[in-house]
């Protein structure tokens, strides 16, 4: 039943983007169609909730005569997609809620309003697919209608290269999931997700499905060095589809990964551990860094989903090298910790950019060094983004905190660990978790104190606007989502036990019994955390603080004037800045992470012209990995291009030599 209700809300999705193609000039049908969104995505969100908290164990499934013609189409709903259906429709709702008060602002509904609905229905279908050709054609299904949002707005400046590095990266990682449900399907071709299950393949195809679904599943979900569409899709996707698009469509990626690796692929070896860890910590550091260098506000937040998909891996790194060790406690745990941050960072990502998209809506800028000051003229949105920053910061009382902190408690389980690679490996990940959680937090003191605070830097800050009541519900929802995930986590950790039992026959002990709302995730002994008592200390502290500042404090009047820092100049350009901020890290870490050089030209003495500083930084990723393969390509393509010009003789003698080649390989072959 539950199946058949999401396959049917799935319909309506289809039906309605088809048949919104015809009004979407009309007002009144971006209005139907994010209305119908919302009611649609509350109907699936419910009922996938509802399965996942009172029926764990059931399994639905269901075959549709659609597909292949011996295949046809099958769809399963089990705890682990009941989960990240959640996760979807959750993002899906917020969006659609955002989107009854963006919509009317959006200049280009006819390119947004159809393909919203069917990427909506795309990454429903993904998490419910039971086999590989369903599984592949829904992934492609999502991938082309969020690039055709990503190109939404393609007359401006880049939005067209990042369309089409976007395709091609996910033209990549379709390829890659293709070969990996080839080689688990073997030569009987048991596509079907059940008889890949039965089959047991051998440890070095094995080895090459592990890095396959590395490569597919980590270019959709952003894993450095897979990364670099990312920073320029999400900006020029309108702000409600940059929220699904980092929030939602990533974690879809890393259910992917999931549904290969742990359910799919069989027992699992200690060094995809080690493999899976380094990946995630090398993009939750260089996630930052690149965040911490941009001024755009949008890109900065679409870096920082590097980071915590980098996260979430070494989470699901650290379960596999428990799981593989035997240590199933903790490879309960690790997995806890990484899907409970797949379930945060959906709710704090999404409360960001929809926070960002409100104030491009109200300034027209996504450039740091010209907001400033919209603290003043934009409250609600300003305590909105200050909570997502705080939560994406790990700091408690908020969700992120609790995730990151589960993922610590994992790593201090590590020295169990009989392999030497892993037990110098886990501590170093762990630092650079560590390292990341503390650049974070700077670099969201950077991206509020320069947006919300200060002076106004442009004319549009000083005469922004608060945003609408729709956007500003739809924030304040996912604000209390983050709080309350933070101060009750107990509920959500019991809520995925099912799922980790099913992956790895193990979970964390039940939470909800324990007094005070504690979490125990291992022993009481060495580790518990309550975030209800400290969310009432932190309560109480600031109410006490302020009742005694406004009780004790003299109310005699003083004038005085403002201290100025030194700076007695009051223009706007004199405050600190986003560069500003950036400045120190940028000189410890840009050396060898970006080549960053800093060029000062000063006037000789008795000229007046002004002195000037230049900072130049490159993406070494792109500039080791992607650009030699574009220079390749075009190379071979402007060679190609030769064979347009040829005759019908020269067509025929290449046909005709093709033939033979093919015939000489097959016969040595047999």
């Amino acid at each position: 039943m539950a199946l058949a209700v999401v396959l049917s809300c799935v319909g309506v999705l289809l039906a309605a983007g088809v048949a919104s193609v015809a009004g979407a000039r009309w007002r009144a049908t971006t209005l139907v169609v994010y209305a119908l969104g919302l009611v649609v995505s509350a109907v699936a969100l419910a009922v996938a909730a509802a399965v996942l908290v009172t029926e764990p164990n059931a399994v639905a499934t269901v075959r549709l005569p659609i597909g292949l013609p011996w295949l046809g189409a099958h769809f399963r709903l089990d705890c682990l997609s009941a989960f990240f259906l959640v996760v979807v429709n959750l993002g899906g709702f917020t969006a659609s809620l955002y989107g009854l008060g963006y919509g009317p602002h959006e200049t280009s509904p006819g390119r947004v309003l159809p393909f919203y609905l069917v990427f909506l229905a795309g990454m429903n279908l993904v998490v419910l697919a039971d086999d590989a050709f369903t599984f592949l054609l829904t992934w492609e299904f999502m991938s082309l209608s969020s690039w055709a949002l990503v190109m939404a707005h393609h007359r401006q400046s880049d939005n067209a290269r990042a369309g089409y590095i976007y395709l091609l990266m996910a033209s990549f990682g379709t390829l890659s999931l293709l070969l990996a449900f080839g080689l688990l399907a073997g030569p009987a071709g048991g596509y079907g997700f059940d008889a890949i299950r039965a089959a047991s393949p051998a440890a070095g195809l094995s080895a090459a499905v592990l890095v396959l679904a590395l490569l597919g599943a980590g270019s959709k979900a952003g894993l450095v060095p897979l990364h670099v569409w990312l920073p320029l899709a999400h900006p020029a996707a309108p702000s409600h589809v940059s929220a699904l698009m980092s929030g939602v469509m990533t974690k879809v990626a890393v259910y992917g990964f999931v549904r290969i690796v742990f359910d799919l692929l069989g027992p699992a070896v200690w060094w995809w551990g080690a493999v899976v860890l380094t990946l995630g910590g090398v993009s939750a550091v260089l996630g930052v860094l690149y965040a911490l260098m941009q001024h755009d506000l949008k890109r900065l937040l679409a870096y920082h989903t590097v980071e915590n998909i980098g996260i979430i891996f070494i989470g699901l790194g650290l379960s596999l090298a428990f799981q593989a060790n035997g240590m199933r406690e903790g490879a309960a745990l690790a997995l806890t910790a990484a899907l409970f941050h797949v379930f945060n960072h959906s709710v704090f990502k999404s409360l960001l950019f929809l926070g960002a998209g409100a104030v491009l809506t109200a300034t027209g800028q996504r450039d740091m060094e010209r907001l400033g000051g919209l603290i003043h003229r934009m409250p609600l949105t300003a305590i909105a983004f200050l909570a997502g920053s705080v939560a994406i910061s790990a700091l408690p009382p908020f969700n992120g905190f609790v995730s990151e902190w589960l993922t610590f408690q994992a790593i201090l389980v590590s020295p169990r660990l009989p392999q030497w690679l892993l037990k110098f490996l886990v501590p170093a990940v762990g630092a650079m978790l560590a390292l990341s959680a503390a650049l974070a937090a700077g670099c969201f003191v950077k991206a509020f104190g320069a947006t919300f605070l200060g002076r106004p830097r442009s004319d549009v800050a000083a005469q922004a606007q608060e945003t609408d009541a729709f956007s500003l519900s739809a924030m304040f929802m996912l604000v209390l989502l983050c709080l309350v995930a933070g101060v009750l986590p107990g509920y959500f950790i019991d809520a995925l036990a099912p799922v980790t039992h099913l992956l790895l026959g193990a979970r964390l002990p039940p939470q909800d019994h324990l007094k005070w709302l504690t979490i125990v995730p291992i022993a009481a002994s060495r580790s518990s955390y309550n975030g209800l008592l400290l969310f009432l200390l932190i309560a109480a502290a600031g109410w006490l603080a302020a009742y005694v500042i406004h009780r004790w404090a003299s109310h005699a009047l003083r004038r005085a004037p403002a201290w100025d820092c030194g700076f007695p100049d009051a223009r706007p350009i004199t405050q600190y800045t986003a560069g500003s901020f950036a400045q120190p890290i940028r000189r410890v870490f840009g050396g060898f992470a970006f080549d960053a050089r800093e060029e000062v030209h000063i006037p000789a003495p008795g000229q007046t012209g002004p002195a000037r500083f230049h900072v130049s930084m490159r993406d070494l990723v792109w500039d080791v990995l992607y650009a030699p393969i574009e220079v390749a390509v075009g190379f071979a393509a402007d060679r190609l291009n030769r064979v347009q010009s040829w005759t019908i003789r020269a067509y025929l003698t290449m046909v005709f030599s093709s033939v033979v080649l093919l015939l000489m390989v097959l016969t040595v072959w047999h």
